[in-house]
């Protein structure tokens, strides 16, 4: 969520496969392995928002992962959101979903029983300015490694976001952009991104690695219902830093225009702004002033 988000607190409750826990079981190969899916969602008034597009991504990431998991399943597991949801002060939900318990070793048993975490937090807090003025972002050292078969799914082994995380300290610095080998800008540790180039927008391809964002795909979908044409190709860093405008979006924080990128200014423009609109509408985030 980047660094203008308030210090973590720990979760208010928490479901492992339908029981109240605090931990969950030692066994399981979500904590072994990162072998599983997970889902940050924001709770808006208890409403679980963009609700179909993370358990969208959600079983695609366990299809993706060949973890089988019974249809009726997934009808427990969103009575199961709705119920934490409700709860009072809960203004975020994760939830993740693993291959389950399975002993010793990566071949995964014949038989399986996929587990459900479901956590529940208070409502993140980022400030106005985020939203009103944009945010500094700077290129991150560490390069996203190539992956197919993993890439756009949300899967729990996050350790190349949690060490380019680790490269800043500057609370002014709200996210790090991600480059892949080859030089291509994927996205933000946390966060997609979008830019305007020659007014045109463009977003990168996320084919070999990277996080295909909810918030993303919502902004893809409503951009083209008001006609708005997004390129999602490669695009290399010294593009973006000609671009004349850029955001970073998901569903958490919403819409961030990009106000600094090292030695690079950027203003913010009617793509953000409309960005920023459709965000709020879908979130509760705040709208451009």
């Amino acid at each position: 969520m980047g660094a203008n988000a308030t210090a973590a607190r720990p979760p208010q409750h928490g479901i492992f496969n339908g029981e109240t826990a605090e931990a969950v079981f030692l066994a399981d190969r979500g904590l072994g392995y990162g072998d599983g899916v997970f889902e940050t969602i924001r709770v808006n008034d208890g409403r679980l928002t963009l609700w179909e597009g993370h358990l969208a991504r959600l079983q695609r990431g366990l299809e993706r992962l060949a973890i089988a998991v019974n249809p009726a399943t997934f009808e427990v597991l969103a009575s199961e959101a709705r119920e934490l949801a409700a709860r009072p002060g809960v203004g975020l939900l994760r939830l993740a979903m693993t291959r389950g318990s399975g002993g010793r070793g990566y071949r995964p048993p014949a038989e399986i029983s996929p587990s459900r975490i479901l956590l529940a937090f208070p409502e993140p807090e980022f400030p106005v300015t985020s939203y009103r003025e944009g945010v500094r972002v700077r290129v991150c050292d560490l390069r996203l490694a190539e992956q197919p078969r993993l890439a756009g799914i949300k899967h729990l082994n996050r350790l190349e976001q949690v060490l380019a995380r680790m490269e800043w300290s500057d609370p002014e610095i709200a996210e790090g952009l991600l480059l892949d080998a080859a030089g291509h800008v994927i996205e933000a540790t946390s966060m997609n991104l979008f830019a305007a180039l020659g007014g045109r927008l463009c977003t990168p391809t996320l084919e070999a690695c990277g996080v295909a964002g909810v918030m993303r795909e919502h902004l893809l979908t409503e951009f083209a219902a008001r006609g708005v044409r997004v390129a999602i190709a490669p695009l290399d860093l010294d593009e973006l830093h000609r671009a004349e405008e850029m955001f970073l979006c998901n569903s958490v924080a919403g819409v961030w225009a990009v106000r600094e990128c090292g030695e690079h200014r950027y203003a913010p423009g009617g793509f953000g702004r409309l960005a920023q609109k459709i965000a709020a509408a879908a979130i509760g985030t705040p709208e451009p002033s």
